[in-house]
């Protein structure tokens, strides 16, 4: 495998019950069995709860980094969709490609490091592995790149697979340095092994310098070095710029080769074991080439190298007669193909969808899949292939991943942009994850409900503002809790934040969050309680500001609208007592019947016999309130009907 990780969970199999809940991206998994030899306690048999996550990837500090550039990659590519068009469409796709395998290889390199500098054995040995599954999709990614959106052509094909061998077959670049740098290179141990590897991977000017410092250093073998440098700087390869057609090259390459024979079977390189064998290379002699199993190090370097000196111009249709024939030749069926293998031999023979099922069961995440398959799409090789269950490869890949993200504390935010890019079925699965988000902070739901406000969902939008209400009202931060229930819509709410707000008033004579209050504007319409609760307010603004009879007109017409609940009646009834005793008459004989009536209304109720002290004392003092009221009601409407009747009569 190159990358799955597993995380094992070692069950008592004596015991039968096991509990587990799913979340996103993990399992919580505990025995429940108990121990039933004494029935007064009960105690669990096992004291371990074990966690499973699906996507451990998404914890790495290094992947994140892979994931978030990535991300932005992404976006772009479905941004400048109605852009791409004719040549500049596989320019600007393969020029995407580039990027994903430049932020694959700065994570790599990232990762190596780390593993170098690791202290800890078991630490160091993660990130090689880490290191190795990097290097196997940049591998994957960049024959992906080559075959299938460069879509290069025979000629030109063979020098991108060249580049791709050399990229990812690196141990030449250190061990020429090695060499280089003795005293004496010619004389180094490992100097035939380079040059031998040079001309493997075809860097054949580099070779030649080394033969070069080869006859320097051995006068005898000098004219043998001449001659193999000569073959291998009139070789003929088809280069970015060149012009000729691939019939010149052909016929060009097919006289070189008889050269390179004509010098074997003259035996010029009999006296060199070393340059005998790089002529042989040099005309893809295989069974030279397989005694070089070590320096290749892999069949597909096999192959390409194989290519490179039997069939430079192999259209891309043939590909995989090559491949099959390099794995088969190159493993001699001493061992078995690995999972890159089958990945790498699927890819040969232009399978795309193979590529993609044997990568998602052997990578340990859905990020290579998903963007390459995405990629692909875009390249409109995929279309024709949808699944069973109503969505194409490319929107259920990227599901996948997205889901997995949503199991980050963080990276979540990246998952929204792939479900938003999902036609079919991204709405309906965002809306599922983003409900199960939790929302520890105040910060974080505010991100969550900005996401569902600028796509309109308004479900979602409701439910995390009754959430973040609730919260509100339990840390007794009322006014959080009112702003939230309105934002929520929420009428029922409203109205038990208001009936909050309306209690502690009773209990401490003011408001709190008066700027909220203030500026509920046309939210005071959500409920009747909250109507109340502004316009009661609005009576205490009026009266602060001695407007008196605008004050009194407003708290008649809300007892006698019905808008107060009936509880608060004696304490707007009680409000009503300094206006009842201003100098001037605020009230007038018709107000003061009203308020007269609601006053009986409320106090015909009897107090019922048998009530506990605590209750009889509060009752007296609502009596003692009733009295002091009816007194100053009745005083008040003696004054307004003289007034009335003044007035009248002048």
């Amino acid at each position: 495998m190159l990358g799955q990780e597993q995380q094992l969970i070692c069950v008592n199999s004596k015991k039968k019950q096991m509990c587990f809940e799913w979340g996103p991206g993990e399992m919580l998994v505990c025995e429940t069995s108990f121990n039933k030899t004494d029935k007064s306690e009960k105690v669990p048999s096992c004291p371990f709860i074990y966690l499973i996550r699906k996507d451990v990837d998404v914890y790495s500090h290094i992947l994140r980094k892979l994931f978030n550039e990535s991300h932005g990659i992404f976006v772009g590519l479905q941004r400048i969709e109605e852009e791409l068009t004719g040549k500049s469409r596989k320019t600007q796709l393969v020029r995407v490609s580039k990027n994903y395998r430049s932020v694959i290889r700065a994570c790599m390199e990232e990762m190596h490091q780390l593993a170098i500098a690791s202290k800890d054995p078991a630490c160091g040995h993660q990130f090689s592995s880490q290191v190795s599954i990097l290097s196997a999709m940049e591998l994957i990614w960049n024959l992906c790149e080559i075959l299938f959106i460069e879509v290069a052509p025979a000629g030109p094909l063979l020098l991108h697979l060249l580049d791709w061998v050399r990229l990812h077959v690196c141990e030449v670049d250190s061990l020429s340095a090695d060499v280089l740098g003795s005293e004496n290179p010619s004389k180094h141990e490992s100097f035939w092994n380079l040059v031998t590897v040079l001309v493997l991977q075809g860097r054949l000017d580099e070779a030649r310098q080394m033969l070069s410092k080869e006859a320097d250093a051995n006068p005898p073998s000098a004219g043998m070095c001449h001659i193999l440098g000569d073959l291998m700087r009139t070789m003929p390869i088809l280069s970015p710029g060149n012009t000729q057609t691939l019939t010149e090259l052909e016929l060009k390459w097919q006289h070189w080769r008889e050269e390179c024979e004509r010098h074997l079977q003259d035996n010029t390189f009999a006296a060199s074991p070393h340059l005998e064998s790089l002529c042989k290379i040099m005309l893809g002699d295989e069974a030279t080439l397989l005694e070089q199993k070590e320096l290749l190090s892999n069949w597909y370097h096999f192959l390409v190298t194989r290519l490179l000196y039997s069939n430079p111009t192999v259209k891309p249709i043939d590909l995989h007669f090559y491949a099959q024939s390099s794995l088969d030749m190159f493993l001699g069926g001493e061992s078995s193909p690995e999972p890159l293998d089958n990945i790498l031999m699927a890819a040969f023979e232009f399978d795309i969808h193979q590529v993609i099922k044997e990568c998602s069961i052997a990578l340990s995440n859905w990020w290579f899949v998903a963007h390459l398959t995405d990629l692909l799409d875009h390249c409109r090789l995929l279309q024709s292939h949808n699944l069973y269950f109503g969505s194409n490869m490319r929107e259920f890949l990227l599901l996948e991943y997205a889901s997995g993200l949503f199991a980050h504390h963080s990276l979540w935010q990246l998952g929204v942009d792939y479900f938003d890019y999902c036609p079919e079925l991204g709405r309906v699965s965002l809306e599922l994850h983003i409900e199960r988000i939790p929302l520890n902070t105040e910060q974080k739901a505010l991100k969550v409900l900005r996401i569902c406000e600028q796509r309109q969902m308004t479900e979602q939008v409701r439910s995390i503002c009754k959430i973040l209400a609730m919260k509100a009202v339990r840390n007794n931060r009322l006014g959080s809790a009112l702003s939230w229930s309105i934002r929520a819509k929420d009428a029922a709410f409203a109205t038990l934040v208001s009936d909050r707000f309306l209690r502690d008033y009773c209990e401490r004579g003011c408001f709190s969050d008066l700027d909220l209050i203030d500026n509920l504007g046309p939210a005071m319409m959500l409920s009747d309680r909250l109507t109340f609760l502004g316009k009661y307010r609005e009576f205490h603004r009026l009266y602060g500001e001695k407007r008196f009879a605008d004050a009194a007109s407003l708290l008649l017409s809300l007892m006698t609208s019905q808008i107060a609940p009936r509880s608060f009646w004696m304490t707007l009834l009680t409000d009503a007592l300094p206006l009842l005793e201003q100098k001037q008459v605020i009230f007038s004989a018709e107000q003061t019947y009203e308020l007269m009536r609601c006053l009986e209304d409320l106090a015909s109720k009897k107090p019922e016999s048998g009530q506990p002290d605590a209750q009889r004392l509060q009752d007296d003092i609502e009596t003692t309130k009733v009295e002091m009221l009816r007194l100053a009601l009745a005083r008040n409407l003696a004054r307004a009907i003289i007034r009335e009747g003044s007035l009248e009569g002048s």
